[in-house]
């Protein structure tokens, strides 16, 4: 009987998954009524509590223990009070952005849940603080203007707490990337992250001058090398393909990407033949099941749970996703493809485009340059991140040991990815009143010509 309810719940699952991807794309469409847009966040949000109450009703009837009812009752109040906070505090937030945040987060719980619940608790505790600090961000972003004129301090807070993980930092397969406080790991390079966008764009928005490229790539470099140094590669590689677009984007000059791309190739070469643990990696890529009882064995795992688990999954607890070394943060994809299938998982990535979808979208239409470089930084933060991530379990690109961004167990990431999305709900905010300020203007102007020449703009269209 409980394995018949596991397979039930299973298709449940992913028909609701499926349906609210599909309605996070119609959503998207230009051609649709406020209401309408409104039906569909609605139903999206249905989605994400029935998904929550049906993952969840087959964990107490596979463990069998009351504090998962609790825990549940727990989650499910984070999640609504996310919704209601945006809503109260924020009404022209974007609730499309705010239901993909929740939906990431609940697929995040199900899945920590079913491996560890430990792990899973503290998560939570760490979104419901994340989620109360990032509160405050939106109207920060509206309200404090000089943040721009900051860019120095962001460069020299970034840098330093990078060199401070360089040289006191923990190791963690072979690299230096957390520090511990208080007995609290914190990884400070996923905050250092979000204060070089905002130093890149606080550099490159009004000036974009040979000599000032210089600088800002200098203390780009800087970055990248320090993390380089302390051999968190996956981070460098993040830091620097953000860097490269953000440049291209503010300068519009081809060279400059080009530059960027052949230095990058050329870079990744030195590195495979600096590092040992680069050449593990690469040779764990070219051919996992040579070397599956040493450096092959965690991608291999990786290969052999997305198969097992085939286009429907094997349902949750029937699957081994606890074969894969460090399977709550860098390979939780697999334990999702694995168990929930991979429609489920196909699924999940379109549901992170759609993030990303918004982002670029926001930076196209903010006519502040500042904000449009920032929101186009973060964009790309995010996006590469699920990138290297989901390329990484899939033997796509080699791993780079870096987590899906709201997902993974990892108190920094879910805390960074959290206030990433709270700057772009703030630049959405800010964008929505730079709209309804241009359309007052336009009537007033409207109102002052009717006034002047004693006809709207219509009425002298029609008498020429």
């Amino acid at each position: 009987m409980t394995n018949l309810i596991i397979e039930i719940s299973k298709y449940f699952m992913i028909f609701m998954f499926a349906f609210y991807t599909y309605e996070c794309f119609a959503a998207f469409r230009q051609k649709i009524k406020p209401e309408q847009r409104e039906h569909i966040l609605s139903r999206q949000c249905a989605a994400i509590f029935l998904i929550h109450f049906d993952a969840f009703g087959v964990i107490y009837l596979v463990t069998e223990d009351i504090s998962m009812l609790i825990f549940y009752a727990a989650q499910a109040v984070l999640l609504a009070m996310i919704q209601t906070c945006y809503q109260l505090f924020y009404s022209r937030s974007s609730r499309l952005l705010t239901n993909n945040l929740c939906m990431l987060l609940t697929i995040g719980f199900i899945m920590l849940t079913r491996l560890s619940f430990d792990s899973a608790r503290k998560q939570y505790f760490i979104a419901l603080v994340s989620m109360i600090f990032s509160l405050i961000i939106p109207v920060l972003i509206n309200r404090v203007g000089f943040v721009r004129k900051l860019y120095w301090l962001f460069a020299i807070v970034g840098i330093l707490a990078l060199l401070v993980v360089t040289i006191a930092g923990n190791t963690s397969y072979g690299a230096k990337i957390s520090l511990s406080i208080a007995g609290i790991s914190i990884q400070p390079s996923e905050f250092v992250k979000i204060l070089f966008v905002f130093f890149v764009a606080g550099m490159l928005y009004q000036d974009t001058s040979f000599q000032r490229v210089c600088v800002t790539t200098v203390i780009a470099a800087i970055h990248v090398l320090i993390l380089v140094a302390s051999r968190d590669l996956g981070a460098a590689l993040l830091f620097f393909v953000t860097y490269v677009v953000m440049l291209y984007v503010a300068t519009k000059k081809v060279l400059y990407f080009a530059g960027g791309l052949a230095a990058g190739s050329a870079a990744s070469v030195v590195a495979y033949h600096l590092f040992s643990h680069i050449r593990v990696r690469v040779r764990a890529w070219q051919n996992p099941l040579a070397y599956i009882d040493k450096e092959g064995y965690q991608i291999s795992q990786s290969l052999f749970a997305i198969g097992t688990g085939g286009w429907f999954g094997m349902g949750l607890y029937q699957g081994l996703p606890d074969k894969i070394p460090v399977v709550k943060q860098d390979f939780i994809f697999s334990a999702v493809s694995e168990e929930l299938g991979g429609i489920f998982a196909l699924c999940l990535i379109m549901v992170c485009f759609s993030c990303f979808l918004m982002f670029l979208n926001i930076a196209m239409q903010m006519k502040d340059q500042f904000y449009k470089l920032v929101a186009l930084g973060l964009g790309t933060i995010y996006a590469f991140q699920v990138f290297l991530t989901i390329g990484g379990v899939t033997k796509f690109i080699p791993s780079t040991g870096v987590t899906l961004p709201l997902v993974s167990y990892g108190g920094s990431s879910l805390l960074s990815s959290m206030i990433i999305f709270a700057v772009i709900q703030g630049l959405y905010i800010l964008r929505q009143d730079e709209g309804e300020i241009n359309a007052s203007k336009s009537r007033k102007n409207r109102q002052n010509r009717k006034k002047t020449t004693g006809f709207e703009n219509a009425d002298i269209e029609k008498l020429s």
